[in-house]
């Protein structure tokens, strides 16, 4: 019982907690602008640390402990904060429901609650921390945001929900997470393969939006309303909710491995090869979403909705009639 708890409380601060989770995000903003800036002919983040590693993290420390929290009237900036945390802490949590987590849980549909926890409550968090910190241009942000949101969050949703059941319709963990190891099957057998490449576009697509990357990153149009819903925040509540929008990203971007790319297979977690394997593919996914932000210039929102639509809602829905075939 009582390692039980030690490994539960290394598990929620250490390793996949707290300093993993949010190491993990930062290393994920630091290739996103290395590889941006690259692609760009720019040099991106180079003094801070070896190659600039460290500059994410600078960035970070320097909004928490240096920069001022500029207050209006109306502003609610514990209430902002608190809800900037919470968002924080709900998609480090449903780490547990990943295999590489030490203290696991795993059962039947586990994905579902993964999904509210690491997808639906960071948005929430996000736009009521925006809204704590009332002005007209945080409503005009938070306003898009939403509209982009209607259409990426059901397809994101389903992008993920079609391979983990085709992964685990024969299992006896249905909708679960530990469906990864049969991955593999569903990308060798024709009719299954097209499926999965339908969900794997439109994850992709989605997730640039849930993201706020370009061509989908109209509700922080700067030259057209300031910054959109983080508008009226700087200094702690800048940090984090970059923070908030890190940590989202990466966690996204880590189960898409999971489901798509079969986490470490062929190797056992925790193991040299594993750990090598995860890092080189979630490398890859994260190349392939900062790719499709530097190629792409910015959507209107109406253009943005229809392409939504088209390239991520569509497969999906696609996906599913297929499923039924299978």
């Amino acid at each position: 019982m009582i390692s039980e708890i030690i490994l539960a409380v290394v598990s929620a601060i250490v390793f996949p907690g707290l300093l993993f989770t949010v190491s993990l995000a930062l290393f994920t903003q630091y290739i996103v602008r290395k590889a941006s800036a690259r692609f760009q002919s720019r040099m991106g983040p180079s003094y801070v640390g070896p190659f600039g590693v460290l500059q994410p993290f600078y960035d970070f420390w320097k909004l928490l402990r240096v920069k001022e929290t500029v207050k209006t009237r109306f502003s609610m900036v514990r209430a902002a904060e608190l809800l900037l945390i919470v968002g924080i802490v709900f998609p480090i949590s449903a780490l547990v429901f990943l295999p590489l987590s030490p203290f696991r849980i795993s059962c039947e549909f586990d994905i579902l609650i993964f999904f509210y926890m690491a997808s639906v409550m960071p948005l929430v968090a996000m736009v009521m921390a925006s809204l704590a910190m009332p002005g007209p241009y945080t409503s005009i942000g938070v306003s898009r945001l939403l509209s982009i949101i209607t259409i990426a969050e059901p397809a994101f949703f389903a992008s993920i929900i079609i391979p983990v059941y085709l992964s685990t319709r024969s299992s006896g963990l249905l909708m679960s997470i530990s469906g990864y190891v049969n991955v593999y099957q569903a990308w060798e057998r024709p009719l299954t393969a097209l499926i999965m490449t339908l969900c794997f576009i439109a994850f992709i697509i989605s997730l640039q939006a849930k993201a706020m990357y370009q061509p989908f990153n109209i509700p922080e149009a700067e030259q057209e309303i300031i910054a959109g819903f983080e508008t009226e925040f700087s200094g702690p509540l800048l940090a984090l909710v970059r923070l908030l929008h890190d940590v989202d990203l990466a966690v996204s971007i880590l189960l898409g491995v999971y489901v798509f790319l079969a986490g470490p297979l062929p190797f056992r977690h925790l193991s040299v090869g594993g750990v090598l394997m995860l890092v080189a593919k979630y490398t890859t996914l994260t190349l392939v979403v900062t790719l499709v932000r530097s190629i792409m210039g910015r959507y209107r929102v109406e253009q943005a909705l229809l392409q939504l639509f088209k390239y991520s809602l569509t497969p999906v829905i696609a996906a599913a009639i297929l499923t039924l075939l299978v």
